[in-house]
């Protein structure tokens, strides 16, 4: 399979129970289970150990099943209590960190979108002995924070991967759609884009309301009949971006950042371009992960630095290969 990355992850794993932290947080694409999610059993004979994966995820967004679905499968493995919980809003987040810290858990994944929103609480984690690892956003503040390392993909050169991309097939008026105004991730993405095609314009929706995303984008299109490529950073709104260019009767071309198996079947279709996949499923597998080998020999992954799990590019040349892959929920 070709890929476009800068660093490789190996790993071994098996199927999951997990269990919900907040039965009034919200989650992901799918709602979070309570017990026994797969029926697997454990690989290891260490204690049980408890485990809080906080994410950012908003409702219905499948990015999220994807990270879950490989933290389920490193929990299975490690004889964990996986409780997973997430909040779009900083504010709510940092409250799912503090309740883990009160559930006395024995380690504490967490994304960092709004690292701001999330010092104070991280730094009573620090202080409780709980051990900290971010994922997904926050590669440049997590070890301010506390995290012993971070597992993601450099946005910065996710964005510069398709910036050059792009410019190497000719195209000059990107608009690059972020859906969450101020995630420093996203923001990363698009300036990297930018980075190589300066014509790139920035356009910002709201990522919670796909109605919204699509009219705006709609409207957007309308205006700007330069446009040649509209790029969505989450496979549910570069899905929504196709219909926009239809709406607007645009010929702009459609590229992506992250993956589903619905995004994976459009650019086999030719529909996308192509996407940059940072490998969610790692990112929640070797979070969990690093936990257990912290706690199991006082093992401390990456070195002091971020481990990368992307950027990796999926075009046409490799998009079939992927698919069987997202259709088993992994990709």
């Amino acid at each position: 399979m070709k890929k476009f990355s800068w660093r490789k992850a190996a790993l071994v794993a098996a199927v999951v129970p997990m269990m919900a932290l907040s039965a009034c947080s919200s989650t992901g694409g799918k709602p979070a289970d309570s017990a026994n999610a797969a029926g697997g059993g454990q690989a290891v004979s260490t204690p049980r150990m408890k485990v809080a994966l906080i994410t950012h995820a908003a409702a219905g967004d499948t990015f999220w099943d994807i990270v879950r679905k490989g933290a389920e499968e490193a929990s299975a493995k490690d004889n964990v209590d996986l409780l997973y919980t997430s909040d779009p809003e900083a504010g709510r987040q940092a409250q799912l960190v503090q309740q883990a810290i009160d559930q006395k858990v024995d380690g504490i994944a967490v994304t960092l979108a709004t690292p701001d929103a999330l010092k104070d609480v991280l730094k009573k984690a620090e202080d409780a002995g709980i051990p900290v690892v971010s994922l997904n956003a926050g590669e440049d503040v997590s070890a301010q924070l506390g995290a012993f390392t971070h597992f993601g993909s450099n946005e910065k050169l996710a964005g510069e991967a398709v910036g050059t991309k792009l410019a190497a097939q000719g195209f000059k008026h990107p608009i690059c759609v972020i859906q969450q105004q101020g995630h420093v991730g996203l923001e990363a993405r698009c300036a990297g884009v930018k980075a190589k095609v300066p014509g790139t314009e920035v356009l910002y929706v709201n990522g919670q309301d796909m109605t919204s995303v699509q009219s705006t984008a709609t409207a957007k299109l309308q205006a700007a009949k330069d446009a040649d490529v509209i790029i969505g950073l989450g496979a549910p709104i570069t899905l929504t971006l196709l219909k926009s260019v239809t709406d607007a009767n645009s010929s702009a071309k459609v590229a992506s950042f992250d993956l589903n198996a619905d995004l994976a079947q459009k650019i086999v279709d030719g529909s996308v371009l192509f996407t940059v996949d940072q490998q969610p499923w790692l990112q929640g597998y070797m979070s969990v992960d690093a936990l257990w080998q912290a706690k199991r020999g006082g093992f401390k992954l990456g070195g002091g630095q971020p481990v990368l799990t992307g950027p990796t590019i999926v075009d046409k040349s490799n998009a079939s290969d992927v698919l069987k892959f997202a259709q088993q929920g992994v990709r």
